[in-house]
């Protein structure tokens, strides 16, 4: 489904004040909460299991506060963030009176709200259970689960040395309760209180109005188990709930939410966590036509916020929608191309013959989001750029629009390697950035706020078909690319023009998935 097909999308952004005109063909209603946890001040100091409870009660509260404003916006589906009801940085032995051993659903037919007797230790999920129930809709929250291991472990998959599993887990309520799925985390972010499941789990579950929705959880978006997985079986939707610090230029939360949705072709609906202390903000519903989204800025109030919006069922029979937003519409024809059978181009096919293997005169190296950039100075006003990392190239031609006195230097950057910080991913990466001074050293630092405008377009020749677009202007703004294109031999190009702010970022991500172990 990644780029996979000719396609012409008219697109709209939504904020979060703005409310969307009905969309053509099938559709629903999808609700998602950013939310500001009630945290316990001592994480890393052991509760008893009471006193657990009632910290989480504080954020369930909340919870079914946001259900029953969700459910009269009319609402069928409604996404929390992860770690959003116990909070974050516990050990594990401190999380222990947070965990519920929560049933496998495709083993346990089991209502938590209606038959609460029936497994002992279950409270959080009798009250999510009774929140979908209650107010109709489906629900998906986060929790930390806990499973005894098994009288026999493989020597694959040892057993902790307490005996037990501990995992970061997503849930799933149908609209009268009923447990539909449980999501175990597989890619970890630092969280020592929890564990990689043995195998990564490819978790779906089904619904009347929208067909099937897969399960991921935050870190998870950025490699292909299960994330890609899924979508390569087909699923369309996917839930995502997050608690996403937000890095700049290239991965702030919002950013690379649409970046998935564009490059995969899928729906997400992402719940992130909002704290200023962890940088974390940035909430959406997004569609390859659409997004709805909200993201805080500095001097914000610390506070939650929901979204509701009323969005197409993903159907192959259904690909070209618009929706108005309360902003205004911003239309984009996408062209979608064929990509290879693989995923990826041969070796030989994937080298930009047309361009050095060295990088050129007025080039430099600089760090940008803990990787080195090969990076080339925009000196002029308008022009045509190229910059190498070895044999991977990125191409630009760009017009910069007349404004005021402001002056502000943008780079053009190129990335073919493994990144190796807080993660390990292989990358191949377009990218043209704003510096944060004039000075060619400050290209790649975090930037939120620019006044260039600019009409451009990126191209690169991607070892990958797995390639993400994004376009970020001043304040944390999306915009769509007003044209996207892949060939079968792995070219990606992305124009856009007539921005609304100016340009922070514009990226093409390619995720090189089948080097990331090597």
């Amino acid at each position: 489904m990644f780029l996979s097909v000719a396609v012409f999308l008219g697109f709209s952004l939504t904020s979060a004040a703005g409310p969307a005109e009905p969309v053509a063909g099938p559709s629903y209603v999808a609700a998602v909460y950013e939310h500001h946890s009630t945290l316990s001040p001592q994480p890393r100091v052991p509760l008893s299991r009471p006193a657990a409870l009632r910290h989480m009660q504080a954020n369930l509260d909340v919870y079914e506060e946001q259900a029953a404003r969700a459910a009269r916006q009319g609402a069928q589906i409604l996404v929390f963030p992860e770690d959003g009801l116990q909070g974050f940085n516990f050990s594990r032995t401190s999380i222990s009176g947070y965990l519920e051993t929560i049933p496998d659903p495709q083993q346990d037919n089991w209502n938590p709200c209606t038959e609460p007797g029936r497994h002992n230790n279950t409270e959080v999920l009798q009250r999510l259970s009774c929140v979908a129930r209650r107010y109709n809709l489906y629900l998906v929250a986060n929790m930390a689960d806990l499973q005894p291991c098994p009288l026999q472990s493989s020597p694959s998959s040892p057993c902790p040395p307490d005996g037990r599993w501990q995992f970061n887990t997503n849930v799933a309520f149908r609209s009268d309760g009923q447990l539909v799925a449980r999501y175990h985390k597989h890619n970890l972010y630092f969280e020592k209180a929890f564990d990689t499941p043995p195998q990564p789990e490819i978790i779906t579950f089904e619904t009347p109005f929208a067909g099937k929705f897969g399960l991921i959880t935050c870190f998870d978006i950025l490699f292909h188990e299960p994330t890609v997985v899924l979508v390569e079986r087909g699923v369309r939707q996917l839930i995502n709930p997050t608690a996403w610090m937000n890095q700049l230029p290239l991965l702030d939360s919002i950013q690379s939410q649409q970046a998935f949705s564009l490059g995969a072709n899928v729906t997400l609906l992402t719940a992130n966590i909002r704290s200023d202390h962890l940088i974390m903000t940035g909430s959406g519903i997004y569609t390859p036509f659409s997004a709805t989204y909200h993201h805080a800025r500095k001097g914000d109030p610390e506070e939650g916020r929901l979204l509701v919006a009323r969005v197409p069922v993903l159907d192959p029979l259904h690909v070209g929608h618009s929706v108005t937003s309360g902003e205004g519409v911003v239309r984009a024809a996408s062209t979608l191309s064929s990509a290879t059978d693989s995923g990826y181009c041969h070796q030989e096919s994937c080298v930009d013959s047309s361009h050095p293997e060295t990088t050129s005169a007025g080039t430099f190296i600089s760090s940008m989001m803990y990787d080195p950039f090969t990076f080339i100075l925009l000196n002029k006003t308008e022009g045509r750029l190229d910059v190498c990392d070895g044999t991977f190239c990125c191409h630009l031609q760009y017009r910069q629009l007349p404004q005021n006195d402001s002056k502000e230097l943008y780079a053009l950057g190129a990335f073919a390697g493994t990144h190796t910080v807080n993660g390990r991913y292989a990358l191949q990466v377009c990218a043209l950035v704003r510096c944060a001074g004039l000075e060619a050293s400050s290209c790649g630092q975090e930037v939120e706020e620019a006044e260039t405008k600019m009409d451009f377009q990126l191209e690169g020749k991607f070892g990958t078909r797995y390639v993400y677009p994004s376009v970020l202007a001043s304040h944390l703004v999306l915009e769509h690319p007003e044209h996207l294109e892949k060939t079968s031999e792995g070219r990606v190009t992305m124009k856009h023009s007539n921005m609304t702010g100016g340009l922070v970022t514009a990226c093409l991500y390619g995720r090189m998935y089948h080097l990331d172990n090597e």
